[in-house]
């Protein structure tokens, strides 16, 4: 399933920037529809039209770390005894059977799991952080220096509630760009100065790892794998947290009272056999809503629930397709 609207930017003089996951267009006539900005990777790189804001990047995510521990490549493909060979493996045969080693061993596996264990806790806990509040109050009146004192040329426009300058505010400040380190990507749209709405694309499959490490006694690493059940709780933690820390920026960075937000991921269809790209949860957030949450004590999947929203989820079989929430 694709986007359910059409984005453009409006780029002056009848000109318009078109958005689609195949790729940016530029066409003519008249601006109809929902304006926006991709947001797909950490480096800036601008492509096709300066000021655009479409950009793409590497990224790296928890799974990486599974990979470092079981000798999977960040693609999940097994190294090889060549690939080993090659990059100078320090690995023996067989250690000396002594005390000395064996606290080593010990010590550098309980540091790597408990590094697995803080990515985990990572992906479960991104709601509890947040941008700093900009005050365009305070902007507009030149009452603030340093940093913010180059969003001033935007400040008049933003409060004024011009769509266009919400857009290039977003590309300035990239209000979402340390999200992109898990590895998810996000695309910024709306028609209306109050309300902006934002696509979280979940790419579960690169970012949920199916296993863990486990530490033996003697200190080697063995990797087990997650229930189904763990595995889709994993998920959800990690989609519901990222839906109200979206939120929380959003709030933070421009004057908008209400933000909506679709996750999107790849699920299996039991009718085709084949996975397939579909809205997964969908929520509106009020912002008035949203100061009221104590974020270090709420448990994101529960918080959800509160606001307007569409979600399936079962504990066994994970997320089903939803409608998405209207504006």
């Amino acid at each position: 399933m694709g986007l359910n609207f059409r984005k453009s930017i409006s780029l002056g003089k009848g000109l318009k920037l078109n958005l689609s996951k195949s790729g940016p267009s530029v066409s003519f006539g008249k601006s109809g529809f929902r304006q926006s900005v991709n947001l797909k990777g950490q480096a800036r790189t601008t492509v096709g039209i300066p000021g655009t804001g479409i950009y793409y990047t590497k990224t790296n995510n928890v799974k990486n770390l599974v990979g470092g521990l079981t000798g999977n490549d960040s693609k999940g493909k097994k190294s090889t005894k060549k690939d080993a060979e090659a990059k100078g493996s320090k690995a023996t045969k067989a250690a000396p059977a002594s005390k000395a080693v064996n606290e080593e061993l010990i010590a550098q596996s309980k540091a790597q799991v408990e590094e697995f264990a803080a990515g985990i806790d990572a992906l479960k806990s991104v709601h509890k952080q947040s941008d700093g509040y900009i005050d365009w109050e305070s902007i507009a009146n030149g009452a603030v220096s340093g940093q913010f004192s180059e969003l001033k040329p935007f400040a008049q426009s933003v409060l004024a509630g011009d769509i266009d300058a919400y857009f290039r505010v977003i590309e300035q400040v990239g209000p979402f760009d340390d999200l992109l380190e898990y590895g998810s990507c996000f695309e910024v749209g709306t028609d209306d100065p109050s309300l902006l709405e934002v696509e979280f694309q979940v790419k579960s499959e690169d970012i949920i790892p199916t296993e863990y490490p486990d530490m033996k006694a003697n200190g080697e690493i063995t990797m087990k794998a997650f229930t189904k059940t763990a595995y889709y709780e994993l998920v959800q933690d990690y989609v519901s947290s990222t839906m109200l820390r979206v939120a929380r920026d959003t709030f933070a960075l421009l004057p908008v009272r209400t933000v909506i937000i679709h996750a999107v991921d790849k699920i299996l269809n039991p009718a085709t056999g084949n996975d397939e790209e579909v809205t997964i949860a969908s929520v509106k957030i009020k912002r008035d809503a949203l100061a009221t949450l104590n974020f270090e004590r709420i448990d994101p999947s529960d918080c959800l629930e509160s606001f307007e929203s569409n979600v399936k989820f079962k504990k066994t079989a994970g997320y089903s397709p939803v409608d998405r929430v209207l504006a």
